[in-house]
C-alpha cells in the first residue's frame, strides 16, 4: 500500500479505530462490525490475545482493499509477522527499528512520538505519519505548538481521545485521530458489543466539517 494513499485514507475518513482485546473470536467480530459500520481503517493491537490470528482472518473476510493494519509493533520481527498475516499499514507506539522494517515491506508506518525530536526523527527513518502519543499528556494545545514548527507532519494523536475530544483534536490541525477504547469499549473482550454501533457513528459524526 502506497504511504500516500493511507494518508489520502486518513485525512478523508478522519478516523483511526485500534482494537486490543483479551478474545480472538470478539476482536475479530469487533473489526468486521467497525467496518460494516462504517469505520473504514481500523488497527489490530499486537498486544492483544492472537493478533496475528484475528488479523489473517480480517483479512480473509475482508478481501484485499480494506484499510487493515497491525498496531504496537516494536520489533522488526513483529513488522514481518503482521506484513504476512496481511496487515497493510504499521503502527508503532515509539520510533523502534519497526519503523524502518515496515518502509523496507512497504508498509506505511504510523510511527508514535511525543516530543519534536521524536517527530522528526520518525519522519526522517520514513514514517507516514506521526502517531502523537499520548496525547493526552498536552491535549489540543500541545498539538497546535507542534504544528506551527512542524507544519508539514501529520500528525495522528492517539491515547484518551474521547468524541467530546475528536473536533478540538481535528480543529488544532491533526489529520486524523485514533481512537481505541473509547469507541471499542469492551467489545474486543466480549463486552458491549451492541453499544458498537452507536459508538461508530457518535465517533463517525464527529469528523464530520471541514478542517
Amino acid at each position: 500500500m502506497p504511504p500516500a494513499d493511507l494518508l489520502s485514507a486518513l485525512e478523508d475518513q478522519r478516523l483511526l479505530a485500534i482494537v486490543r482485546g483479551k478474545d480472538p473470536a470478539a476482536a475479530l467480530d469487533t473489526v468486521l462490525s467497525l467496518f460494516r459500520y462504517g469505520v473504514g481503517i481500523v488497527e489490530v493491537s499486537l498486544t492483544g490475545a492472537d493478533a496475528l490470528g484475528v488479523i489473517a482472518q480480517a483479512r480473509s473476510a475482508l478481501g484485499p482493499e480494506a484499510l487493515l493494519g497491525a498496531g504496537t509493533v516494536l520489533t522488526a520481527q513483529q513488522a514481518r509477522d503482521a506484513a504476512a498475516a496481511g496487515a497493510c499499514f504499521g503502527v508503532t507506539p515509539a520510533v523502534t527499528e519497526a519503523v524502518g522494517a515496515c518502509r523496507d515491506l512497504g508498509l506505511p508506518v504510523l510511527a508514535g512520538a511525543v516530543t519534536p525530536t521524536e517527530a522528526v526523527a520518525a519522519m526522517n527513518q520514513g514514517a507516514s505519519a506521526v502517531k502523537l502519543f499520548p496525547a493526552t499528556l498536552g491535549g489540543p494545545a500541545y498539538l497546535r505548538a507542534l504544528r506551527d514548527p512542524l507544519p508539514d507532519v501529520p500528525f495522528v494523536p492517539v491515547g484518551g481521545v474521547d468524541a467530546a475530544a475528536v473536533r478540538a483534536y481535528l480543529a488544532a490541525g491533526a489529520l486524523a485521530v485514533g481512537v481505541g477504547s473509547p469507541l471499542v469499549g469492551g467489545a474486543a473482550d466480549g463486552r458491549d458489543q451492541g453499544e458498537l454501533a452507536l459508538r461508530a457513528e457518535q465517533f463517525r459524526a464527529a469528523t464530520l466539517g471541514e478542517w
